[in-house]
């Protein structure tokens, strides 16, 4: 999200959907109900003065934005869908974060984040929408992954799911990118900042030359 700002200057208006986090930088609400309450602090003391009733809103980092919080599996347009997971990862443990579903007539391209929930996880959450995976692209979370578990990652995604192809990300890491290029072969993709992704029945990444400030 280090250029939602950026984007958001392009267009303000812009709808963003983002994962709905309890005091999140996206904002979020809780019931008034939702602390413990003390009748016997004097008002001043007592949150929003002790008023109980309502939403209580939180603000976000860009006031302004136009978010969609997501906390469940929602189709935000035909055929695009928003699979909301959440970690239980030690380090990410309650982190909430989507990946993006397109069904396409040659099964489901599924954009990923980082896969802080596991990727296995946001692959079978796909699966419901269409049975076929015909692509993933983005981060797997295993820079630190030891080769049993990336072994068994890759196997589940071309061995369980089937997945056709992959293109990994930035949080996929070295002896990761190494397994998959071994299972998949000329269906893993390199990609990097800057890639087009050609979809299709034999999905492809092209990356245009890099522009020379002057």
């Amino acid at each position: 999200m280090g250029g939602l700002a950026h984007l958001l200057t392009v267009n303000p208006t812009l709808t963003v959907w983002a994962p709905d986090e309890p005091f999140g930088v996206f904002g979020s609400q809780l019931d008034a109900t939702f602390p413990r309450a003390d009748n016997s602090l004097a008002p001043h003391e007592r949150y929003f003065d002790g008023n109980r009733d309502g939403i209580w809103k939180t603000g976000s980092a860009w006031p302004r934005a136009d978010f969609h919080l997501v906390s469940a599996i929602t189709e935000i347009a035909p055929g695009i869908t928003l699979i909301a997971l959440v970690s239980d990862r030690p380090g990410t443990v309650e982190l909430r974060e989507l990946s993006l579903a397109l069904d396409t007539p040659d099964g489901i391209v599924l954009v990923v984040g980082c896969s802080h929930p596991g990727i296995a996880n946001i692959v079978e959450a796909a699966r419901p929408i269409n049975s076929e995976i015909l692509c993933v692209v983005g981060g797997l979370h295993l820079l630190v992954a030891g080769d049993l578990e990336i072994a068994s990652t890759v196997a589940l995604l071309h061995d369980t799911y089937h997945v056709k192809y992959i293109a990994p990300g930035h949080c996929t890491g070295e002896p990761t990118l190494i397994a998959l290029k071994k299972v998949f072969g000329a269906r893993c993709l390199y990609a990097r900042v800057g890639s087009t992704l050609s979809l299709g029945g034999s999905p492809t990444t092209e990356t245009q030359p890099r522009s020379t400030a002057k």
